[in-house]
């Protein structure tokens, strides 16, 4: 079934779109394996540069079970989802689109994560430990190693420590990885990561590391569907956050601004959204006292005053002695000190604000719909979130029930995120992997780890700052990894079995959902493919599956 392979250009046209890392990568391979690959990545980047792709059609709001897919149905899919698979496809049949979308905002879709799966997350010490727990293990063996003579022993045990976080980072990572790939509810899922990387936090910083299970699954994750404010005052309660942005050394006298500027900037209103640098040191004065609660197990004294203004949260602490009680005025608005009641008004002062509903809008759509998403689709967006007091399910059931969500169908560039698990997806979507690490390591090949932002504005969300010919070079390794089955995924951590061979795209969703969609470059690459590994790669890596 697979055609010969014939010569698409010369070689001098070929070699012009790729820099020198990406063509000694190329001489490296079989002479005929060099014509097909620099064939297939030159259709690519053309693909990319020139911006092709196919319009989508009006949104149809079918209500019953859907007996056929229509164009504008896959495409919907491909924004409610990473990437097609063939359950969401029999559950899109079976709902129709209202009744999945209802569903999936009430987060009531009926399924779970596979057994293996689920049970991969469950062993991750980072996730089943406390993370009360994991902090008082790492004060501990920090006090251990400061007590040790310096030396050999020394320097392991510093090394072993090190090693430990970063373990507990990757689990964090891998955990998160998982169920972008297999959990039943794409939409939240997708909220999920959206949600992480707004409210980022950088995994390398102080003890973060150790508080990322926690963040991830306790913070962020059961309230990506709910109010806003809720989430915001999760995120100002989370160890993460003020570990990442120094808020646990805001104290009176020894004020510290970061998080107070970038929680408006970054979080909530956006820049230029007429906060001024007066509001920013009110509100670092007003969280003055925010912090973790100390894990080395000495009480805390606090005289009867004092102590009825003590909020705690696990390792949420409120400190009233650290505490600036002095009155404040914050956008406009007089606050008084009385300790953390002062924190909630100034949240609540920051959700009220117009420019919170425009800025949370925006972001969302620029995710989900358009790297410059349409007026008019902002304008009813950003009127949702003021009347339903910031209700983020409403807000996403504004955009997705829109003519504008399709609009720009098939020329949304995906991030790193977006192309690495829609390709497992559609690679392994029934057949549960056993190692999540290589997800890991492609997303740090490509530049976009999770976690792993050092700066706290998030990874850009338009595709620009994706589709350099770097990253498509890239992206065709790891295509070809998933494609030939030369990865690591069904090789449990710590093994040596070898993994499972490679996957069968040439699947009932491929001919229903994909097929008919692909654009002629890439019927024209496939058409050159001499192997199911060589075909499996070229589709992996096709312009149509790194658009959306």
């Amino acid at each position: 079934m697979w055609l010969a392979h014939h010569r698409l250009m010369s070689h001098h046209e070929i070699a012009a779109p790729f820099n020198s890392s990406m063509s000694m990568a190329i001489l490296s391979l079989s002479p005929a394996l060099q014509f097909r690959t620099t064939s297939w990545l030159f259709l690519l980047a053309t693909f990319v540069i020139s911006g092709c792709s196919t319009a989508g059609l009006p949104v149809a709001d079918p209500a019953h079970a859907v007996t056929s897919l229509s164009r504008d149905d896959i495409a919907w899919l491909h924004r409610d989802g990473f990437g097609l698979d063939a359950d969401g496809l029999t559950r899109y049949r079976t709902l129709g689109r209202t009744r999945l979308l209802d569903a999936q905002l009430t987060d009531h879709v009926n399924s779970h994560l596979p057994p293996s799966v689920a049970s991969q997350i469950g062993g991750f010490e980072v996730i089943h430990t406390p993370s009360t727990q994991l902090l008082v293990t790492l004060q501990t063996e920090q006090q251990r190693i400061q007590a040790m003579p310096a030396g050999d022993d020394k320097a392991a045990a510093q090394k072993q420590l090190q090693q430990h976080g970063n373990q507990l980072g990757q689990e964090a990572q891998q955990a998160e990885l998982l169920q972008e790939v297999y959990g039943p509810n794409q939409l939240k899922e997708q909220l999920v990561w959206f949600w992480l990387n707004h409210f980022s936090v950088y995994a390398a910083k102080g003890r973060a590391r150790w508080e990322l299970g926690d963040y991830e699954q306790n913070t962020i994750r059961p309230r990506v569907l709910g109010k806003f404010r809720d989430l915001l005052m999760a995120t100002l309660e989370s160890p993460a956050m003020l570990e990442f942005l120094d808020n646990a050394q805001n104290a009176k006298g020894h004020v510290n601004e970061n998080y107070a500027r970038e929680l408006m900037e970054l979080h909530a209103l956006g820049v230029g959204s007429g906060y001024t640098q007066q509001d920013v040191q009110q509100l670092a004065l007003i969280l003055t006292g925010v912090g973790i609660a100390p894990v080395d197990g000495k009480p805390q004294h606090f005289n009867p005053k004092m102590a009825a203004l003590v909020v705690r949260k696990g390792l949420f602490e409120f400190n009233p002695q650290r505490h600036d009680f002095s009155n404040k005025v914050f956008l406009g608005h007089p606050i008084r000190g009385r300790g953390f009641d002062e924190v909630r008004q100034a949240v609540d002062i920051i959700v009220q604000q117009p420019a919170c509903a425009q800025f949370v809008s925006r972001q969302l759509a620029e995710y989900f719909a358009a790297d410059n998403p349409p007026p008019a689709l902002l304008a009813r967006m950003t009127n949702t979130f003021r009347h339903s007091d910031g209700d983020i399910a409403s807000v996403m059931r504004t955009m997705f029930e829109s003519p504008e969500l399709l609009a720009s169908s098939g020329k949304k560039f995906k991030d790193p995120n977006q192309f690495v698990v829609s390709s497992v997806r559609l690679a392994y979507s029934d057949r549960p992997i056993a190692n999540a690490l290589p997800l890991v390591y492609w997303l740090n090949q490509l530049d976009e780890p999770l976690f792993g932002r050092i700066t706290p504005d998030g990874w850009p969300l338009d595709g620009a700052s994706w589709s350099s010919s770097g990253q498509m070079e890239k992206r065709f390794d790891i295509a070809n990894a998933i494609g030939t089955g030369n990865n690591q995924l069904f090789t449990p951590a710590g093994s040596t079995a070898r993994g499972a061979g490679f996957p069968m795209l040439t699947t009932r969703l491929y001919y229903e959902a994909i097929e008919p969609q692909l654009s002629a470059v890439t019927r024209t690459a496939l058409s050159k493919a001499i192997s199911q590994q060589e075909w499996n790669t070229y589709l992996l890596s096709s312009p149509d599956l790194n658009y959306r």
